[in-house]
């Protein structure tokens, strides 16, 4: 039990506090180095570049630096460089166009550090320099073109204004990679305004020229139709008593057919009109239907009156 114990407290002892203090000793007497992926360490003594390392893992020194590892820690000096993509975007950078309209040129670009030793030694502030370098390219290479081309033209001068930055940023340590002109404007509010009321102008016109075009389509198709409606009604109408006529004859070919027809002609007429109906069924020599007619209530056209007297002779 008390064996097992002291196993314990001694793994714990070497895990936690030995094995952190053994590395960093170690690191200080510069036995190795951990290098991170797109970083790179670049070892000073004495004024002199003795060792750069920029491939990822883990590296020993005393091999590559001999007697010198164990003292770069103590009198040298370490400085880790990130290799990793950057970007930046210069806005409103002032140019002129050739014909005098006052531009502003808002351009982005990518770079990264690709020599080190040159870009910790050769410019004291790298980023700042190239920040500087491309936007007075931009505005060297880029006034007095014509505004036409200044305004769609953005890929020919965004390869103008690399090419142009390209070999001092290379001097620098730095490597440019993509530039792209990401944004022409005009700097001069009045003729911001002046364009805004020409562009609102026109976009009226154009406006308007379409309602007026889709009102005269509109009416076109409208008489069309029209016209065409009015022809086929025309011809119905002279068609329509020709179809009556042969039904008006096939029917009359049949004496009961062609009375029971006019019969419901008559009833949907008396039907459809306002006056009143009234009914009476009355047995055979009723005197009612005289009587009604003697007070004036003389039954019109559709009343039944019940069986007629016959006639006085």
């Amino acid at each position: 039990m008390i064996g097992s114990f002291l196993v314990a407290v001694v793994t714990v002892f070497i895990l936690l506090i030995a094995e952190p203090m053994l590395l960093a000793l170690a690191r200080i007497l510069g036995v190795y180095a951990i290098v991170e992926e797109r970083q790179c360490r670049v070892y000073v003594l004495f004024g002199k570049v003795i060792a750069t390392l920029d491939d990822p893992g883990l590296h020993f020194l005393w091999p590559r630096m001999g007697w010198k590892a164990p003292l770069v820690g103590w009198l040298g000096r370490c400085h880790v460089t990130d290799m990793r993509l950057d970007q930046a975007y210069l806005r409103s950078q002032p140019v002129n166009s050739e014909e005098g309209a006052p531009m502003g040129i808002g351009i982005w670009y990518e770079m990264y550090i690709s020599d080190p030793v040159a870009y910790l030694f050769k410019n004291i502030d790298p980023r700042g320099s190239l920040a500087a370098n491309v936007g007075n390219s931009t505005v060297r290479c880029l006034s007095n073109l014509p505004l036409e081309k200044m305004l769609v033209d953005r890929h020919t001068m965004s390869r103008t204004v690399r090419d142009e930055v390209t070999p001092k940023s290379d001097e620098w340590g730095y490597k440019l990679g993509s530039i792209y002109i990401r944004k022409v404007h005009f700097r001069d509010p009045e003729m911001i305004r002046q364009i805004e009321s020409k562009v609102v102008n026109r976009l009226r016109q154009v406006t308007s020229a379409i309602r007026q075009d889709g009102a005269n389509r509109v009416s076109i198709i409208r008489s069309t139709a029209e016209r065409q409606a009015a022809i086929e009604f025309g011809k119905a109408a002279a068609v329509r008593p020709a179809i009556i006529g042969r039904a008006m004859a096939e029917i009359s070919k049949d004496a009961d057919v062609a009375q029971t027809m006019f019969e419901i002609l008559e009833t949907q007429r008396i039907v459809d009109g306002n006056g009143s109906v009234t009914l009476i069924q009355t047995p055979a020599h009723s005197l009612l239907p005289y009587l009604l007619a003697s007070e004036g209530a003389l039954p019109h056209e559709g009343i039944s009156a019940g069986p007629q007297p016959p006639p006085k002779t």
